[in-house]
């Protein structure tokens, strides 16, 4: 006669007990998970438009470009500034439209780009606006439009503003019969020298300013034509926002 089953027999059926709180706890840690990663997609963006903005101010990562032409600072980013950051990012913008309105009245809008970046604004000077072809030394002509371009850098709101000035090449070598043995010379001493025209013949305080040598390392276009190296043939006035002045070193 067949054995009736009991109800212990019944209730082992199926899977053990300890699946059912394994299984919510799984769902549970999957469920955290998903939130960390929603959270961390803001933190990503702001992470890249910062990892950008040392691209071109310290000339230190592995970056194909200096300046894009995209504004870094993000809807996001401005939920996450200050008050006084939001003003002083607001007189960027402010200024910005006011050299814009300079350079077309002077029909230089297509020779002198203004962009806004995270870093600050950038006053770009293509190509041999500034310079003749493989010389370092300003022309005549150019210390006039750098002359009325630093009467915006003595404004009030602008007068404290540190400011970073970038030369840039292509790839093409100097030449034996240069001055200057490599394009980081000839980066390095343009910058210079229009830091010197605006310290010591237009006045501006020459504690605000750094010059930087890139040589042929940041491009903004591919040099694979002649008007591509023409873009990368530059030089970048870079008015500084307060959270990106490196603080000086102390000498005690």
């Amino acid at each position: 006669m067949a054995r009736r089953k009991s109800s212990d027999d019944e209730a082992k059926k199926g899977a053990p007990e300890w699946m059912t709180t394994y299984g919510d706890m799984v769902t549970l840690l999957l469920c955290f998970f998903v939130l960390l990663f929603a959270f961390s997609e803001v933190d990503a963006k702001k992470f890249d438009a910062f990892i950008q903005s040392f691209q071109g101010s310290l000339g230190v990562l592995d970056s194909g470009l200096t300046i894009e032409q995209s504004d870094y600072i993000s809807e996001a980013m401005l939920h996450d500034l200050t008050t006084k950051q939001q003003e002083e990012l607001e007189d960027f913008r402010k200024l910005k439209e006011r050299l814009d309105e300079f350079l077309q009245d002077r029909n230089l809008d297509a020779d002198i780009l203004i962009s806004l970046e995270t870093r600050g604004l950038v006053v770009r000077f293509q190509d041999n606006v500034l310079f003749d072809p493989g010389d370092a030394r300003l022309k005549s002509e150019s210390e006039k439009i750098l002359l009325e371009i630093a009467e915006f850098m003595q404004l009030p709101e602008y007068e404290e503003k540190n400011i970073r000035v970038e030369g840039h090449t292509d790839t093409v070598p100097t030449g034996n019969n240069s001055k200057y043995e490599t394009n980081w010379e000839l980066s390095t001493t343009r910058a210079t020298n229009v830091v010197r025209y605006l310290s010591e013949k237009v006045g501006l305080r020459p504690e605000r300013f750094t010059a930087s040598g890139f040589s042929e390392y940041h491009p903004v276009a591919p040099n694979d034509t002649r008007e591509n190296k023409a873009k990368n043939r530059r030089v970048d006035i870079v008015i500084l926002r307060t959270e990106f002045i490196a603080p000086s070193p102390d000498l005690n």
